[in-house]
């Protein structure tokens, strides 16, 4: 642990408060006065006051951080097409169980309900599992309404040819090259209903990503993408289920100066850190 000059612990992000009584450390035991020597019995009353005060303040950060979404969101729920502007926060309802296809599934018919469900379908539609027909088949039966899944399929086809994929860097088949790792993972950044009822929703994510073809010789290297996609859901025995999604590009952030990782310690990334479900 490291102490700046201004008490701040930047290993763990935590502020040390230090009382104006000299340079020693304000939490050790007091020694006496009048030339007695030795250390003075118990805490004194400052020290006490600053421990109380700390605790305080941390009992007072908890509560806050567990207070839920506010208002905001509740209200949605209960006034039909209003729509949320509150922040995406924990609900405190419990996470979905299910799993269709390897996608989450079970959600709540709440406007959260729908936002979690949202989010999971993009996290799935930017995976490298659309890439490869079997696994986009699958995918695509699992988080859209019977009637979406049947016109959207030969589309999808279409769109990922095999000139497309070569674009990309991959084999006919959507597979990588021998050697090479295909990475395409999406990381929702925040979620927002613009629309909502207990039969349909329109949910925007906001989302960043990773695309590209790690490992030697490659044409297309691994690069961080920012977009933001529009789903259109309904309630569908009894779950969410999309309609139709879009995407644009953006918002995107400045980039930050880091140095670039090797392709090597890109592809232990993708392969060792798994992904999350989500839910509010």
């Amino acid at each position: 642990m490291s102490l700046g000059e201004d008490g701040y612990d930047e290993d763990h992000g935590l502020t040390r408060t230090r009382l104006p009584e000299g340079e020693g450390d304000p939490y050790a035991p007091r020694r006496g006065r009048g030339g007695r020597g030795g250390a003075r019995g118990g805490m004194s009353s400052r020290n006490l006051i600053t421990v109380v005060g700390v605790v305080v303040l941390l009992i007072a950060a908890i509560a806050f951080a567990n207070r839920g979404g506010g208002s905001d969101s509740g209200d949605s729920e209960k006034s039909g097409d209003k729509v949320s502007s509150g922040a995406t926060a924990p609900s405190g309802v419990k996470p979905v169980g299910g799993k269709s296809g390897g996608i989450a599934s079970g959600f709540a018919r709440t406007e959260q309900g729908a936002q979690s469900a949202a989010t999971n379908f993009a996290v799935a539609l930017g995976g490298s599992g659309m890439f490869e027909k079997a696994s986009r088949h699958a995918i695509v039966d699992a988080i859209h309404t019977p009637d979406a899944a049947r016109d959207l399929q030969a589309k999808l086809d279409q769109a990922y040819s095999a000139g497309f994929l070569k674009s990309l860097g991959l084999n006919d088949d959507g597979s990588a090259p021998k050697g090479q790792t295909f990475v395409s993972r999406t990381i929702p950044v925040g979620t927002k209903a613009t629309a909502f009822n207990e039969s349909e929703a329109t949910v925007e994510v906001w989302c960043t990503g990773l695309v590209g073809v790690a490992g030697e010789g490659s044409t297309k290297p691994v690069a961080q993408t920012w977009f933001t996609v529009t789903e259109k859901l309904r309630w569908t025995d009894d779950d969410w289920k999309l309609t139709s999604s879009e995407q644009k590009q953006g918002p995107a952030p400045v980039s930050g100066d880091l140095r670039a990782s090797s392709a090597d310690e890109i592809t232990n990334a993708v392969n060792g850190y798994g992904g999350f479900t989500y839910a509010r």
